[in-house]
């Protein structure tokens, strides 16, 4: 099938308007607890839970109970992470959260049928894919975003040094 330029341009118009109205429905619906600093409310958590189990992958512990305690442990880092960043950055991140925690663009933009909570990994997995090689620079930009967030906070934590045989900064350099 051959699309013609009009046609093009009328379907990025209306993907445009689109993502403009969900962004105002959830900002409408949802108002950030608070208006400077960064929050992830329930929706957006979810989002958090399920991106970082796909990120990190095989270095996340295999038991479950420990697994949880290290998502939980890792979606702490980011939050932290994330309010150590300048306050305009802050709410591009929770704008990234807001936008994929949003149930019309998690369908379009992630492909997520039902809600992160009952989100498949490998579906979660295959959205990151999708959005690393995408050809629109916006969406890459939101999955290097996430990448940074998940993998520096989980790198930044001295007990997960071992399983990639980091031994830490050289001694010299701490004195």
């Amino acid at each position: 099938m051959q699309v013609s330029r009009r046609s093009f341009l009328k379907i990025g118009v209306a993907g445009a308007c689109t993502l403009a109205a969900g962004g105002a429905i959830y900002r409408l619906t949802n108002p950030a607890s608070s208006p400077h600093r960064f929050a992830l409310d329930g929706p957006a958590q979810a989002v958090l839970d399920a991106v970082i189990p796909a990120m990190l992958g095989p270095a996340l512990p295999d038991a479950a109970e420990a697994r949880a305690a290290a998502v939980n442990a890792a979606s702490q880092r980011v939050r932290d992470a994330v309010l150590g960043l300048p306050l305009t950055t802050q709410k591009e991140v929770q704008d990234l959260f807001g936008l994929l925690a949003l149930g019309p663009a998690r369908r379009l933009l992630a492909g997520v049928a039902g809600g992160w909570e009952q989100a498949d990994p490998q579906q979660v997995a295959a959205f990151l894919s999708s959005w690393r090689t995408h050809s629109l620079q916006t969406l890459q930009v939101g999955y290097h975003a996430l990448h940074d967030l998940i993998m520096g906070a989980w790198y930044a934590d001295p007990s997960t040094w071992e399983a990639i045989g980091y031994p830490g900064p050289l001694k010299e350099l701490l004195a």
